[in-house]
């Protein structure tokens, strides 16, 4: 792990580049905030929108699930006087620019090699930081929004958000808490008074779902003879002693601490007996975030449930129902998403029975499975990362769903391991997809491309080849 003076330079390093992009902004009236329609797209989205409003500034957003030609096209016929692009745009600076846009990027995703210079790029691996777990797209427009603060006050309230956009890409499971650039940001909300952190139980739902909930649907760790089976969970908690409620099933946060630890203890023995390994009970236990402005017992209260809730809006096309949830908005919006989130909910669910009942294909050195229609190509991703239950966790999954256009959406997952042995996904997708006439790009873990349909079994060679490539170059080195 990085020391303290390192990521200290590194932090002033950008937030330097963010001071000069805040006053290229503050001289503009007709801004464009263009984001991507995950919780750390959404979450980037608000901080910026925010703190935009904190300055009386005119501004419109707006969400695409893939930053491409005809997405800039439809950016530059707006007429801004400048864009601002948040949780994407470091892959396509050169189009930005082609199109003669003002623009600011603030990004965390791999940057595409180019000659060409937006007015400001603000990326953590530009100063040589991971963008997959050191700093959040919404961490980067977090720097960015406290520079912008100079004139308005403070925006260090904001990093709650941040906090909320990292844990929603996951940046704190390798892990199993929040670190370089993002612990900096945490640390700044703790000291504001809007977020703690702690060592806890990292099981889904400990704010909203019931107890037994939790366990039935476990799957980082999988938890044999408890995942996926709800009579055994509470049968197990029974015979803990452990009471489920009354008229309203208890929660993580009503149990006592005695019954806590009587509860972690009694899961840790039962995946050892079961054979689960130590490093993957290990993720049982792990820092977790709580938002200290948001009611208890509600899902913005815990940072891994608000960026689920999140998740259900702008996935499904109503990123504007997000972006006021994150704006405040606890009634009309939060009532609209809490809907959404029961609908996603249950897609997710059909989405994992139908990979199930139809399977998952290995080639040499990848898997994958088609969705077809079957599948949002907004959520493909999510289910591909819940698979790995039921799939070869030493190679990474790819997953294919058709999108409203007509083209094939690629989600690529990995695992921190995989990555350790040399996998990179973002360049793997990248160099794979732009062979066959499509874009993509991401994160070394996590990765995401759209190809022409019918480049689909050339598409898989090609990234089975640069796969087993990346691997054997790290197995060749010793490391």
């Amino acid at each position: 792990m990085q020391d303290a003076p390192d990521i200290s330079l590194k932090f002033d390093t950008l937030s330097g580049l963010c001071q000069n992009a805040a006053e290229d902004i503050l001289r503009q009236q007709n801004l464009l905030v263009v984001s991507h329609v995950d919780a750390d797209g959404l979450t980037a989205s608000a901080i910026i929108c925010t703190a935009l409003e904190r300055l009386n500034k005119d501004y419109k957003p707006l969400f695409f699930r893939q930053l491409d030609g005809s997405a800039l096209d439809e950016v530059a016929d707006l007429g801004a006087d400048l864009v601002i692009f948040t949780d994407l745009g470091s892959g396509m600076i050169q189009e930005i620019c082609d199109r003669d846009l003002q623009a600011v990027v603030a990004d965390h995703h791999k940057p595409t090699a180019c000659q060409a210079r937006p007015l400001a790029h603000i990326n953590p691996h530009l100063v040589g930081a991971d963008g997959a777990t050191e700093l959040s797209g919404s961490g980067t427009s977090f720097l960015l929004a406290r520079a912008l603060a100079s004139v308005s006050g403070s925006n260090d309230d904001l990093a709650a958000l941040a906090v909320v956009g990292a844990v929603g890409d996951l940046q704190d499971m390798a892990s199993g808490r929040l670190q370089g650039l993002n612990r900096r940001i945490l640390e700044i909300g703790s000291v504001a008074g809007v977020v703690s952190f702690s060592r806890d139980i990292k099981l889904f739902g400990r704010q909203t779902r019931p107890v037994y909930k939790m366990l039935e649907y476990s799957q980082d760790p999988y938890l044999p003879g408890l995942s996926g089976k709800e009579d055994a969970c509470i049968a197990f908690l029974k015979d803990l002693g452990i009471r489920l409620g009354g008229e309203k099933w208890r929660r993580w946060i009503d149990l006592s601490q005695e019954e806590k630890s009587c509860m972690v203890t009694a899961i840790l023995r039962k995946g050892l007996r079961s054979g689960v390994s130590n490093i993957k009970l290990e993720r049982l236990i792990g820092e977790v975030y709580v938002l200290l402005k948001e009611q208890e017992g509600t899902e913005p209260r815990d940072a891994s449930e608000y960026s689920t809730l999140l998740n259900a809006t702008a996935r499904y096309g109503h990123a504007d129902i997000g972006l006021r949830v994150c704006m405040g908005d606890r009634e009309k919006a939060f009532d609209e998403a809490h809907t959404l989130l029961g609908q996603h909910r249950q897609n997710l669910v059909n989405g994992l029975k139908f990979v199930s009942q139809t399977g998952i294909t290995p080639l040499k050195n990848i898997q994958y499975f088609d969705a077809g229609d079957a599948i949002l190509d907004t959520i493909v991703g999510i289910v591909a990362g819940m698979s790995f239950q039921m799939a070869d966790r030493s190679m990474p999954i790819l997953a294919f769903a058709r999108t409203q256009e007509g083209d094939l959406k690629v989600s690529a997952r990995g695992t921190h391991d995989l990555v350790r042995s040399g996998l990179d996904l973002a360049d793997a997708l990248s160099r794979s997809a732009k062979a066959v006439g499509g874009v993509g790009g991401g994160h070394n873990v996590a990765a995401g491309a759209t190809i022409p349909a019918h480049a689909k079994l050339e598409f898989l060679e090609l990234m089975d080849n640069v796969v087993g490539e990346q691997l054997s170059r790290q197995n060749l080195s010793g490391t």
